[in-house]
């Protein structure tokens, strides 16, 4: 469902964050006091302009209370983006997510009222780590602390192998679930256990992270043996 979103400060955050939301299909707004930014992202998006997200007039004449979302993007300059928070919920947003940089401003925002705090940065240094840590993974999503969802093209190790036989699914020995399979232009939901995983499969999976390495390592070291 086509969502209105505003998002409020266009560095790299900000603009992936307006970008993708636009190219999905919501109505997005960027705001960003720098000219050149604001006309870098302009044909990218719904709208994009140059003001102040922490002067309420302007805010106000905009019509920011009508969105249904709006997101602070802004990092480094903490005043402002408690400022634009609190205006923002002043003025009626009713969901309001906020970027922290530190764990002090990420507790600031929550205590006046943000909906969802994000770290980018650091849950993008978790995705790194896990992603250098399991061989062969191109993407992690932390879940919560030692519980993720990874994407992996299928390895030859796992090609040939049943799920059940991996030890996947709630009964398997490693209790790692299996999301997904895309299979060229096919997508399977929640496989079945007696699926067989077949080469250039992509697959999605969800688990603790130690349990996904051990599954991984126990399938590579029996392909081997074969």
């Amino acid at each position: 469902m086509k969502k209105q979103i505003v998002v409020i400060g266009l560095g790299r955050f900000g603009i992936s964050l307006a970008t993708t939301l636009s190219s999905i299909g919501h109505d997005v707004l960027a705001l960003d006091k720098d000219e050149k930014r604001v006309q870098d992202i302009a044909s990218e998006i719904t709208h994009a302009i140059q003001a102040d997200a922490t002067n309420e007039t302007i805010l106000k004449e905009l019509g920011i209370g009508n969105f249904e979302i709006a997101i602070v993007a802004m990092g480094s300059a903490i005043e402002s983006s408690v400022l634009s928070t609190i205006l923002l919920q002043k003025l009626g947003v009713p969901y309001v997510i906020a970027r922290a940089n530190s764990d002090v401003h990420g507790r600031i925002l929550e205590k006046i009222g943000a909906a969802t705090v994000v770290y980018p940065e650091r849950e993008m240094g978790i995705s790194v780590a896990e992603v250098v840590t399991l061989s062969g993974v191109s993407d992690y999503m932390s879940v919560t602390q030692g519980y993720g969802v990874v994407k992996l093209m299928a390895p030859p190790y796992l090609v040939g192998e049943k799920l059940s036989e991996l030890g996947c699914g709630p009964k398997g020995k490693w209790e790692v679930g299996v999301l997904l399979i895309q299979r060229k232009e096919e997508v399977i939901v929640s496989p079945g256990q007696r699926e067989v995983v077949e080469p250039d499969d992509v697959l999605i999976l969800a688990g603790r992270h130690d349990s996904l390495e051990k599954l991984f390592a126990e399938a590579k070291k029996n392909k081997t043996k074969e």
